[in-house]
């Protein structure tokens, strides 16, 4: 089967900055070829350097596969830009954190939850995927805490809840930290506050007092009215 190719990267040949596209399932290893794999990342990761902007796009998958992406992009040198365009949830939200900044479309939305698991076998096989649950809970919670400076306590709570979240309220809780922006409504929004300025001069000018107009040097006005007084006798 031809493997698909999920993500590309892009490259500012002016600034020199790579973005990457990542739109898939997070997963230890490859299914059906479009799964985000630790491996794949890697490899294209450390290809070169340089400050990189991600773009983000899952409903997650492995949580062991996320925490190796979390960590390749906490050990990376450059600045690292999250942009989530679309989703970010359960596992896909841990390597949201990892972002030096996280950046949130209007409609895009992340999810926390409780990590899952499958387990079979008596009570004490149960026993035990419980307790694992539980430490994989706290490792999850340890990349979040870092992110948000919030409370275990309160990330706990919100992870038993499904917290799901929009751009406004991830950043209100610390999970991102800003909105996407239309850079061409910037552009105008600038130039809509220099021809502010330009208008409030304009009227400045308009109701200043105007100068009294200078007399006639040399001559003072007393000796010019008596020289008028003289000629009209």
């Amino acid at each position: 089967m031809k493997t698909k190719k999920f993500w590309n990267w892009v490259c500012n040949e002016t600034t020199g900055e790579r973005s990457l596209y990542l739109n898939g399932v997070i997963s230890e290893d490859t299914w059906w070829g479009d799964e985000i794999t630790p491996a794949m990342f890697r490899s294209e990761l450390f290809a070169d350097e340089g400050n990189v902007t991600i773009w983000l796009n899952s409903p997650g998958g492995d949580c062991i596969a996320a925490s190796q992406i979390y960590a390749m992009l906490m050990d990376y040198k450059g600045d690292i830009t999250v942009k989530v365009d679309g989703i970010a949830a359960s596992a896909a939200s841990v390597i949201a954190m990892a972002g030096t900044k996280v950046l949130m479309a209007p409609t895009a939305l992340m999810m926390i939850h409780n990590p899952l698991t499958i387990a079979i076998g008596d009570s004490e096989e149960m026993q035990k995927a419980m307790d694992m649950l539980g430490e994989v809970k706290e490792s999850i919670i340890n990349a979040y805490e870092i992110k948000t400076n919030q409370s275990r306590v309160k990330i706990s709570h919100w992870m038993d809840a499904e917290t799901w979240m929009n751009a406004n309220k991830a950043i209100e809780l610390g999970f991102a930290d800003g909105v996407l922006e239309d850079e061409k409504l910037a552009k105008t929004t600038e130039t809509y506050a220099f021809s502010r300025r330009a208008v409030t001069n304009s009227l400045l000018d308009k109701v200043k007092p105007k100068a009294a107009p200078e007399q006639p040097k040399g001559i003072p006005v007393e000796s010019l009215e008596k020289r008028l007084s003289l000629i009209s006798h």
